[in-house]
């Protein structure tokens, strides 16, 4: 072997194992902290008019109050298509974030490499500043594999993190409702084999909350 050769040999190496690190540090760029996930849920402050009138619409809240109590305790499973709607209709104003949790392939297993994020999200949701809130723990998938079994597994998902936040920090598992959403609801619509389809959204559904 030339002198030449092993210089270039070492430069090979060198530049892989740069290339390894870098990787290294993009993938624990997706965990995400538990002061950022309890930034992104608390319950933002009722905001009201200059008129004087009532205050919020306490029929509405108490009807969203009935219809999350009709879908606690429920298995992912038994909710039908409109329930599902409805829930993402009532998230839409509420405060959110969505993880990306990656799972063993195939399977609802966390990955190891999610474990943190995972972690991160059963200290926040314990938080006393979220206590007596009602979360939705909402399962995505990306378009790869039949719709039929996309909606299957991104259940199967948003059970285990449940399971994991129940067992692991003691939450109360009636105040987190799952719901599997499939491919029906991508992130990135134009790209759907996107990885960024597949996630975990939580939100929550403090009827205290108010929108703008």
């Amino acid at each position: 072997m030339t002198r030449f050769d092993k210089f270039f040999g070492l430069k090979a190496i060198t530049l892989s194992a740069a290339l390894m690190t870098a990787n290294l540090a993009l993938a624990g760029d997706n965990n995400v902290s538990a002061g950022q996930i309890l930034d992104a849920l608390k319950p933002k402050p009722v905001t009201r008019g200059l008129s004087v009138g009532p205050p919020a619409d306490t029929t509405a809240q108490a009807k969203e109050s009935t219809f999350l109590n009709t879908v606690r305790n429920r298995s992912t499973r038994s909710l039908s298509t409109g329930e599902r709607e409805q829930i993402a209709e009532l998230a839409a104003a509420k405060p959110k974030i969505d993880l990306e949790i990656q799972f063993d392939y195939n399977s609802a297993e966390i990955a190891k490499t999610s474990v943190a994020s995972v972690q991160a999200l059963g200290k926040a949701l314990s938080d006393p500043a979220l206590k007596g809130s009602t979360f939705v723990v909402a399962g995505h998938t990306d378009t790869t594999g039949g719709e039929e079994y996309n909606q299957g597994l991104s259940e199967r998902r948003a059970d285990t993190i449940k399971k994991y936040l129940v067992q692991n920090y003691g939450l109360n598992a009636a105040d987190l409702v799952t719901v599997g959403y499939g491919e029906t609801k991508l992130k990135d619509a134009a790209n759907g084999a996107d990885p960024v389809n597949r996630r975990v959204q939580v939100v929550n559904m403090d009827t205290k909350t108010a929108s703008k």
